[in-house]
């Protein structure tokens, strides 16, 4: 993988001095410099594989594509916001986040934004050092058996209900509270429970909830009763945002919504500028509809329109979600990290990623069998894709991931599922299978037009068809593709544009079958008589059989090993000197020589040679097909 080909790394904006050190210690090169122009980003990446930015940097298309070594963006944080992730995915640049870093910090600090909301602390600040005493007018609210909201169950969203619930926060409306010392032990007096006990305290200890993706029962192991999207808005007495900002969540607190909401309600936005309409909300707080709103997010940063940040009832930072010395010690860490084992070929855990949008009705609800999105970072499989062109025409194979926009775990790449696994250790011939596979069909079947399927076999493949069809894909394109090279990031793009269809399944293993046949790779042709089945022998991927014809023993398949493959009658006694003398002729070297079984009176031969041959030609005329090929 050319991932692994780091050498040099940009830091473009501030990072914890952490970040630095681990990236040298793993053996790379890093150079810090900050506030840079476009043309200066420019020219520092000429000669650096790797970018390392939180949000202060645009990586734009116009910087992407005037990069010539640039290999890995690293974004310290969550959100890719600032990065051209289209761009990106087309030039086969992988985009990485860190999400999991700060996501305690957001949690913490919608938590205070929540509880300044109920007893208006800042207001109160504000007035205090104005030498006022306006002990009247700041009347607060309590937590205690109120409604929260929370849209989107992410890392974030979750770390933030078993908080608030603490608060006595619920999920609807409760009974009275038990009279104090109910149920007393007689001989012993009241227990240590029970002595706290009071009259109107005792109250649901949940929360509500929605995403669409994530199921009932996983809401309800951490507190969250999941409802309806259309029935949350009269129910809450707050509510808080922690979705991505898609054009399915953009205004998804509007004028519409703000009207079916209590009044009163109380909302918090620490997740992207834009997902609360900013027009809509400043006139339900004029109206009164919203009590109050607590902003650390603007659609546009920092905001020129002071409406929003001037109202009296509106408690605004300059986004400080993760601006805590903890996250973003966490951030500089998590990349520089990342990066580090990339370099090192080490198997990354949990890094799987899907995209699909969520497409919402005028009523708020998904369309029936979409997918909430994530922006860039989520738990779980999810993935930030926040520009149009939908996810199968992308390349990303889409997975079932939280609503949440905070979904994933450390180590994550955004645009690039075939890199999951491959980096595992399981995984990485498997890998090199599939690209040689793809070549070998291209060649033999000569660019091939149509349908290509990709069938994996064994129980051990049964997840691995989405990081096996990309590789497959760039066996195929590799040769072909002039433009741009072709990689595990920007394959299933590329191939969508040649008209090429790609298809994925597994098939489980016969049962009885040993050795190869547990675990096999296909690679066929739909229609046409070009199928060839390979596994991995070892750490060595294999060829078994083309079109049938079994080889045995298995044909090795190394890269940078041409390969000449010709199919003839067996019975011929003069056909291999006759080839080895063509040999000879193009001053190639015979490295290597085997034959497959007959099938259907023919036998293929596979001659491993020092290189490639300028023509086929004179083969053609000795054979009934021949193709070389090298991956």
């Amino acid at each position: 993988m050319a991932f692994a080909d780091l050498r040099k790394v940009l830091i473009s904006d501030s990072l914890d001095p952490c970040c630095r050190k681990i990236l040298q210690d793993g053996g790379l090169q890093v150079v810090e410099k900050q506030n840079l122009s476009k043309e200066e980003l420019i020219a520092e990446l000429q000669d650096c594989e790797g970018l390392i930015v939180r949000s202060g940097t645009k990586v734009t298309s116009d910087v992407i594509n005037a990069t010539k070594k640039l290999q890995v963006v690293g974004r310290a944080g969550t959100g890719v916001d600032n990065v051209d992730l289209e761009a990106a995915t087309r030039k086969g640049i992988l985009v990485m986040n860190t999400p999991s870093g700060n996501s305690l910090s957001a949690a913490e600090l919608t938590c205070g934004m929540i509880m300044c909301l109920a007893r208006q602390i800042p207001q109160a600040t504000a007035s205090m050092k104005n030498g006022k005493w306006e002990r009247k007018k700041f009347m607060g609210t309590e937590l205690n058996g109120k409604i929260l909201g929370i849209l989107g169950l992410g890392r974030i969203g979750r770390e933030v209900a078993t908080r608030m619930q603490s608060f006595g926060m619920k999920d609807r409306p409760a009974s009275r509270g038990l009279p104090a010392f109910q149920g007393r032990l007689s001989s012993t007096g009241p227990t240590a429970h029970q002595l706290f006990l009071h009259p109107f305290v005792v109250q649901s200890l949940e929360t509500i909830g929605y995403d669409p993706i994530i199921s009932p029962e996983v809401s309800a192991s951490f507190g969250v009763q999941q409802v309806p999207l259309e029935e949350i808005w009269p129910l809450c007495d707050f509510i808080t945002v922690h979705t991505p900002l898609l054009p399915s969540t953009t205004g998804l607190l509007n004028d519409s919504t703000f009207a079916q909401c209590k009044k009163g309600v109380r909302v918090v936005n620490c997740a992207r500028g834009g997902i609360v309409d900013e027009g809509a909300l400043l006139r339900a707080l004029q109206s009164g509809q919203c009590a109050g709103a607590a902003l650390d997010v603007f659609t546009e940063e920092p905001p020129r329109n002071r409406a929003l940040v001037d109202h009296e009832n509106v408690i605004s930072c300059p986004h400080l979600g993760a601006s805590t010395k903890e996250a973003q010690s966490r951030c500089g860490e998590e990349i520089a990290i990342q990066f580090v084992d990339m370099v090192k070929g080490k198997s990354l855990a949990g890094v799987a990623l899907g995209v699909k949008e969520c497409g919402w009705h005028d009523g708020g609800m998904p369309e029936e069998g979409s997918l909430g999105a994530a922006i860039a970072g989520f738990h779980t499989p999810a993935v930030a894709w926040p520009f149009s062109s939908p996810p199968a025409a992308l390349g990303l194979t889409a997975l079932s991931v939280p609503f949440g926009e905070d979904q994933r775990g450390p180590g994550r790449r955004v645009n690039a599922q075939a890199l999951t696994s491959a980096f595992s250790p399981h995984t990485k011939p498997w890998i090199g299978l599939a690209e040689a596979l793809g070549a070998l069909m291209q060649a033999w079947a000569g660019s091939p037009k149509g349908t290509i399927q990709v069938v994996t076999q064994g129980l051990s493949l049964k997840n691995s068809g989405n990081c096996l069809t990309p590789a497959v894909i760039v066996g195929l394109l590799k040769d072909a593709s002039r433009q741009v090279e072709v990689n595990l990031v920007n394959a299933k793009l590329l191939v969508n544009e040649t008209g090429l269809n790609v298809t994925t399944s597994h098939s489980p293993a016969a049962p009885g079958e040993q050795g190869c046949g547990e675990c096999l790779l296909t690679v066929a042709l739909a229609g046409a008589p070009y199928q060839a089945v390979g596994w991995v022998q070892g750490t060595m991927p294999v060829l078994q059989a083309l079109n049938g014809a079994v080889f045995r023993p298995e044909v090795p398949l190394q890269r940078g090993l041409p390969l000449l493959m010709f199919r003839a009658h067996p019975s011929n006694p003069a056909m291999l000197p006759t080839m080895i003398g063509l040999l000879k002729e193009a001053e190639v070297q015979l490295l290597s020589y085997q034959t497959s079984m007959v099938s259907d009176g023919e036998t293929w031969h596979v001659m491993g040679i020092s290189s490639l041959l300028p023509s086929l030609e004179p083969w053609k005329q000795h054979t009934t097909e021949a193709f070389q090929f090298h991956f």
